[in-house]
């Protein structure tokens, strides 16, 4: 098989591109690329001092061309790129590019709203007392359970553009609101449905099968239905993740760890939510049963949280949650000084973190969670597209990867976490192609 005219130009400083290229190529020059490359072989969540560094190139530029970084350098673009790029080109002028954010952990497929919870909690009444009168999950489930898998495809759809608006390329979205078999699978007919719109260009979007998100009242047998509904899951969607919430009035350890050793007996991996408001002990279980990645930890114990650190796993940490529920925040910095690899993510739901925007979470996990600058942008790319096991194409700008990026507003990227979410990027690039940015530079590269 002949070599790609993209690996030719790639790998061959002999070959000169001609007129007869394919024609999306595009250029962004005079740029402050924090490229977060990967180091050779690299693969994995970063830890420690790797998770500091974003291999920053003062002043470089990149060209993308059918949807992937095609090269990238310093100073000025090599010439045998200017005949490929042509008249498509965005002059950053000196502002930070950077890849497109990864959001890890999201529940952006629902249907209603809970705008009334809000009196409730002004009201001093928590969130477990109102899960438990009917509220909080289970008043979603009754609007998921009315809607048709057209109507959740068209919201999850809307709830993504404001995500990409705000700088997000690839997404993970989990099902939950459903609560039923009939329901569930409705969720991720709208999931994968939305998943395969555009799908040639567009960041992935990770379906993850989350039936144990809680217990409906009308069903006490559904962690029974649940686990046993696993093989029609595989079957219609093939090896998804499987998720868990595991918390009073929600699934217990027990019911937890069947779920996960028949998940993993089908070769699906498993991620839990685990400590959000107490500590069952199952932290260290769920280790032990191989989850490629924990989240929340806000109530988790000292022991529990090294030994998560000291895992394969990444630990998934929330803010938005505990700045809209009871401004209770995990214990990140302890997590990362022991060793531990971490990503954060919106946690997008209509109940407890109603956010869209990670660069919002950017700052907020560096005020209450005492991420450095560095981290948090590390832990909203890289280590984000590695929960999700998309760190080979995702959450970098280097050759090869997708040509998923973001241009910033501002020359120094320390601003995502100085300020509350404005400093929004100006520019969205996903699939080399501009989302949003202005009309003179939508129509440079269409």
């Amino acid at each position: 098989m002949q070599p790609s005219r993209l690996a030719q130009l790639c790998h061959n400083p002999r070959v000169r591109p001609t007129s007869t290229l394919p024609p999306r190529a595009s250029l962004i020059e005079n740029a402050r690329l924090v490229t977060l490359a990967p180091q050779h072989g690299e693969h994995g969540p970063r830890r420690g001092e790797r998770l500091r560094d974003l291999s920053i190139i003062e002043r470089g530029w990149l060209v993308s061309m059918d949807g992937r970084i095609a090269a990238l350098g310093a100073g000025e673009v090599d010439a045998k790129w200017n005949e490929v790029v042509g008249a498509r080109r965005i002059n950053a002028h000196g502002n930070v590019v950077m890849p497109a954010f990864i959001d890890c952990h999201t529940h952006a497929c629902w249907a209603g709203e809970r705008y009334d919870e809000t009196a409730m909690r002004l009201a001093g009444r928590e969130y477990l007392d109102i899960l438990a009168c009917g509220g909080g999950i289970i008043s979603t489930v009754r609007a998921v359970r009315a809607s048709s898998t057209d109507a959740l495809a068209h919201t999850l759809t809307t709830h993504l553009a404001r995500m990409r608006a705000k700088g997000t390329g690839a997404v993970e979205v989990k099902s939950g609101y459903g609560l039923s078999e009939d329901a569930e699978l409705r969720m991720l007919d709208a999931i994968t449905r939305v998943a395969a719109m555009d799908a040639d260009w567009m960041p992935p979007i990770v379906p993850t099968f989350l039936g144990a998100h809680a217990i409906p009242s009308d069903n006490e047998a559904w962690p029974s239905a649940c686990i046993a509904m696993l093989p029609r899951v595989v079957a219609r969607f093939g090896k998804l993740q499987c998720d868990a919430f595991c918390e009073r009035s929600a699934w217990s350890p027990q019911q937890c760890a069947e779920l996960f050793t028949a998940a993993r007996a089908l070769g699906m991996p498993c991620s839990v939510h685990v400590d959000q408001f107490n500590a069952l002990g199952f932290l260290s279980q769920a280790l032990a049963l191989g989850v490629r990645s924990v989240a929340h930890l806000e109530a988790s114990t000292a022991g529990e949280l090294a030994h998560a650190a000291a895992s394969h796993a990444v630990g998934i940490f929330l803010p938005g949650s505990g700045m809209h529920l009871d401004l209770r925040f995990a214990d990140a910095r302890r997590f990362i000084a022991q060793g531990g690899a971490p990503a954060i993510a919106t946690n997008c739901n209509p109940g407890s973190s109603p956010f869209f925007s990670m660069p919002l979470i950017i700052a907020l996990a560096t005020r209450f969670l005492q991420f450095t600058h560095s981290e948090s942008i590390c832990a909203a790319t890289w280590n984000a597209a590695a929960a999700l096991g998309l760190e080979t194409q995702c959450g970098a700008l280097a050759q090869g990867y997708r040509s998923d990026c973001i241009i910033l507003p501002t020359q120094d990227e320390r601003a995502l976490a100085y300020e509350y979410g404005s400093a929004e990027p100006e520019t969205v690039i996903l699939g080399g192609r501009v989302i949003t940015g202005s009309n003179g530079l939508r129509e440079s590269l269409v």
